[in-house]
């Protein structure tokens, strides 16, 4: 059983009794019985905890999710319930696109004013699967039925940025290895977070994910998480150096060697040099260009090879000279072989990702410049009054405007936040602490739900939840815990 090692924290120390006035609860059959720490269909008295994370009206009534964080179950319940009155528990692992339901539906008898479901595991630790509840009912008089908002223990969420990889991982899917609507490049991106959240917090719950992701996907399609498009090549290379430097195995540095190398197969002389986006296109994308830095200049220090420093050094040295960083110092989103011309809207993550490479740069050669040129992009990109920075000092991506959760607009922000953060962490001083903080503070209070999933603003919920609003979240809190 691999989760029962898992990070609860203390977190149910001073708990209250379950339930002040305990309430009679009949001891249905569960639907399917899970085994953690307790098995399914356990007593509410014997809970080492109560907490009420969220409610719900149903005709005059009051529907309660209750948790026993440190169990790690919950239960339902109806208050000023009636005779003939439904209660009962759904669960889901999937983050509540699907869910088993009527968990230890229960009728309420007479002669109560509330009534109660028997407790259910929150997670199902055997299988991997990372779960939430929710309480619902049904009306005798109406027939009318509603339910909470999905919620989930604390377990294996001891702290806010825990909390948003909890939630992150509740969208993984164990069977293919990749995150539910999260597309192949925007997989990269999330499991990078989950990769990134267990280094910073020491969270081990879900290093699975990074073998399970590997050993499912490492041999399709073109194999060693190659397509064509450099980008996507260069999130996944970014990925396994990751994980190469969280596990310290060789096979990740591999196909870090092998995806670096499919990405300089992209480089050509035309408008000086520079790599296109995507086989057969002639656009040459300020994002894969900046991948390529990055790529290449972590490789080349992690692994010693002269190829790869003197792919960095090339790369920068074609983008610096390109116009892709304007007069404002904010880059553009690319440029076209027809005319060589920058253009493009400014994005978030064209900004961050060149920080992480001209930050890797600097680390490798010692030389202060491509550094020092990242600052100001920071700086541009941070400063009030900035199209990036709203008048409240929050970052928005322009793509708020039109994606939602599942589209690649979603994961932009986590470029941002993780380039930042690198550049953050090399300067003296660290000057965009409290930026930083400011995002990670306002997304946490004004951007999230009671499962502590992520809309795509961070100033307020903007949009249904989903992986890449996920995936930026989990990557602002990383860089800030």
């Amino acid at each position: 059983m691999l989760f029962p090692v898992l990070v609860a924290a203390a977190l149910v120390a001073g708990a209250q009794p379950a339930i002040a006035q305990p309430t009679p609860t009949p001891t249905p059959a569960p639907a399917a019985t899970i085994c953690n720490r307790y098995c399914d269909a356990r007593d509410p008295s014997q809970a080492g905890g109560d907490r009420v994370p969220v409610t719900a009206g149903l005709s005059g009534r009051t529907l309660s999710l209750h948790l026993a964080d440190g169990d790690p179950m919950g239960w339902a319940a109806i208050d000023q319930v009636r005779p003939g009155d439904e209660v009962w528990l759904d669960r889901s692992f999937d983050a509540g696109a699907t869910w088993e339901g009527r968990l230890g539906v229960t009728t309420a008898p007479q002669g109560f004013g509330g009534w109660r479901t028997q407790m259910y595991n929150n997670d199902d630790w055997n299988n991997r699967g990372v779960g939430a509840l929710r309480a619902c009912g049904r009306a005798v008089d109406t027939g009318a039925i509603a339910c909470t908002q999905w919620a989930r223990t604390t377990w294996n969420a001891a702290n806010r940025t825990d909390a948003a990889a909890t939630a992150l991982m509740a969208l993984y899917d164990n069977t293919t290895g990749y995150f539910r609507g999260g597309g192949f490049w925007g997989s990269a991106v999330a499991l990078t977070g989950v990769i990134r959240n267990a280094a910073v917090t020491n969270l081990p719950s879900y290093r699975y994910a990074i073998a399970t992701t590997y050993e499912r996907n490492v041999n399709a399609g073109r194999g060693h998480f190659r397509n064509e498009f450099s980008d996507d090549t260069g999130w996944w290379a970014m990925a396994w150096l990751d994980a190469h430097a969280l596990t310290g195995e060789q096979r990740y540095l591999d196909t870090a060697r092998i995806a670096a190398d499919h990405m300089h197969t992209f480089w050509t002389g035309a408008c000086g040099g520079g790599i296109r986006w995507k086989e057969g296109s002639t656009y040459k994308a300020s994002i894969s260009n900046s991948l390529y830095v990055q790529v290449n200049a972590t490789l080349a220090a992690r692994a010693g090879e002269t190829r790869f420093r003197d792919r960095a050094l090339a790369g920068w040295s074609w983008f610096a000279g390109t116009g892709l960083i304007g007069g404002d110092n904010l880059v553009r989103d690319g440029l076209d072989e027809s005319g060589c011309a920058p253009g493009g809207t400014v994005f978030t993550y064209n900004q961050g990702v060149l920080m992480s490479g001209l930050t890797a740069l600097s680390a490798l050669t010692g030389d202060p410049g491509p550094r020092a040129r990242a600052r100001q992009v920071a700086d541009a990109t941070t400063r009030p009054g900035s199209p990036l920075t709203d008048s409240s000092g929050v970052l928005h991506d322009p793509a708020e405007g039109w994606d939602d959760c599942l589209k690649d607009g979603a994961y932009f922000k986590a470029g941002l936040a993780r380039g930042l953060a690198e550049l953050n962490a090399a300067v003296s001083g660290g000057p965009y602490t409290a930026y930083l903080d400011r995002q990670a503070d306002t997304a946490y209070s004004r951007s999230r739900n009671a499962f502590d999933q992520y809309s795509l603003s961070w100033s307020a919920w903007t949009r249904p939840a989903g992986p890449g609003c996920q995936a930026s979240a989990l990557a602002v809190l990383n860089a800030t815990h």
